[in-house]
Parts: structure tokens; C-alpha cells; sequence
């Protein structure tokens, strides 16, 4: 079973620009944007974004550097945190789980050989 809504089939889009964004408030996924960030902003060897005692804020810097720039042409933010995962997701999340698991060990072996461009990849 494939997770998601095809919304393209029950919502029509239109291009924005941020002038007409002024002044709004807008609904923002957390966990979604949050894990956007974690898996795009990295360091050149593809390893988190860390503070000094090693705690991630590759999340932290995307929000900041993202919202600010938003947040100066007006825009206000309100974030959504979803409830208790519902029962047809436990599949897609165990794939995901999956997946996540052997692009660690990918990883893992590109630091061993020292491939950058692997260590990026994964």
C-alpha cells in the first residue's frame, strides 16, 4: 500500500510569489519539514551538521536560515505535530526503517574507504 494523497487530483495550484504572501499565516507539517532538513543539510563528508558537545542541528540551521527569510517578508508560521501514527503507516515506516539501515551501512563502509563521494550519498 502506497502512503499519501495524489492532492494534485483534488487541488488545483497556482504560483505565488512572496509579495502576495505578506501578511499570512501559514500551517507547516514539523515533522516534515524538520526531516527535510536533517536528511539535505549535511557537511561535505555527508555527516550532520553538529554543535560543539556533537548534538545534530542540521535541522536547526534549516529552520533558521529558512523562516527568517520568510519570516522578513512578513509571513507568521503556526507548527503542526501530528498525533499517534495511524495502523496503515506501520508498513511504509518499517520500509523506511529498512532503508535507512542500509544506507547507514553504505555509509559506514564509505567512511572505511574513504569515498567522499559515497559518504555524500549516503
Amino acid at each position: 500500500m502506497i502512503m499519501g494523497t495524489k492532492i494534485s487530483e483534488l487541488l488545483t495550484g497556482e504560483e505565488a510569489n512572496l509579495e502576495e504572501m505578506k501578511g499570512k499565516t501559514f500551517t507547516v507539517d514539523a515533522y516534515n519539514i524538520l526531516y527535510q532538513f536533517l536528511s539535505n543539510i549535511r557537511q561535505r563528508d555527508g555527516s550532520y551538521l553538529t554543535d560543539s558537545q556533537g548534538n545534530v542541528t542540521s535541522h536547526l540551521v534549516g529552520l533558521f536560515s529558512r523562516l527568517s527569510r520568510l519570516m522578513m517578508n512578513q509571513m507568521n508560521f503556526i507548527f503542526c505535530f501530528d498525533g499517534e501514527v495511524p495502523e496503515l503507516k506501520y508498513g511504509e515506516l518499517e520500509k523506511r526503517k529498512e532503508a535507512k539501515e542500509k544506507a547507514t551501512t553504505k555509509y559506514q563502509e564509505a567512511i572505511a574507504k574513504g569515498n567522499e563521494e559515497e559518504m555524500r550519498k549516503y
